[in-house]
């Protein structure tokens, strides 16, 4: 069976995650520092050969379903053919970074019903350099959104879409919204971890993280679909940059 997928693509892809999974390590050891401590070269060998596995998987199952229900990277796709993309992500860059920053300030606002846990979290992010701050946003941006959307969404699409698809074979409205819920919600899952090493783990915090990161996920979802890979990726780094780069900053300010 022949395999109909961009190569070229797919190396841009993984390429840039392992050079972003290399810009998020001093932000997560910052605000980790008992990770820090085991943190080890041989450590950091075998992070980058897990990287390498999960995403190259993830890369080249999302990018050939992608093209099984009408999924895209409209901006990467056509720089590859040559095509004029200028226009294109003049199109897209207000809404997608326009939503990025809503998307952080919403979080921000319910954030604080979660107060004193969110405190917890808040010191922490004080304490990281902005530049790492900084740096982690484009592991947010392109990496997460690698597995999230054009791995993990793409793929509940597709199976809900052999299950049930329009009068035109194309995927449901319905079952895309379902997709973008669930990759949501297991987003923000994705973050238990980190998070247990700066406090327990009780239903109350898997609850936040749930609710706060699956807003950023269910807005990136939306870009994904609507508009295409990239979209998403500046409305996630956009974001981050509100939550780990000028919050923490105006945080400081009042301090």
């Amino acid at each position: 069976m022949k395999i109909n997928i961009n190569w070229k693509l797919f190396g841009i892809l993984l390429i840039t995650t392992v050079i972003t999974t290399l810009m998020v390590l001093p932000y997560t050891l910052a605000l980790s520092p008992a990770l820090a401590k085991v943190f080890t070269p041989l450590v950091l060998i075998a992070q980058l050969i897990q990287t390498l596995i999960i995403f190259s998987i993830a890369i080249f199952i999302g990018l050939i379903l992608a093209k099984k229900v009408g999924f895209n990277l409209p901006i990467l796709e056509g720089w590859l053919e040559g095509k004029e993309i200028g226009t294109y992500l003049k199109s897209i860059l207000g809404i997608s970074i326009g939503l990025g920053v809503l998307a952080g300030i919403i979080i921000i606002l319910v954030s604080f019903i979660f107060t004193p846990v969110s405190s917890i979290f808040q010191n922490a992010e004080i304490s990281v350099p902005l530049w790492k701050g900084f740096l982690a946003s484009f592991y947010g941006g392109i990496a997460e959104e690698i597995l999230l959307r054009l791995f993990l969404m793409t793929l509940i699409v597709w199976i809900i879409f052999k299950i049930k698809k329009t009068a035109d074979g194309k995927p449901t409205a319905a079952g895309i919204w379902l997709a973008i819920i669930i990759s949501a919600v297991i987003f923000g899952l994705g973050h238990l971890p980190i998070t247990g090493t700066l406090t327990s783990i009780t239903p109350l915090i898997v609850i936040r993280a749930i609710l706060l990161n699956g807003i950023g996920g269910i807005i990136f979802g939306w870009l994904y679909w609507k508009k295409g890979l990239e979209s998403a990726m500046i409305g996630h780094f956009s974001a981050d940059i509100v939550l780990h780069v000028i919050f923490p900053f105006i945080l400081a300010l009042l301090i």
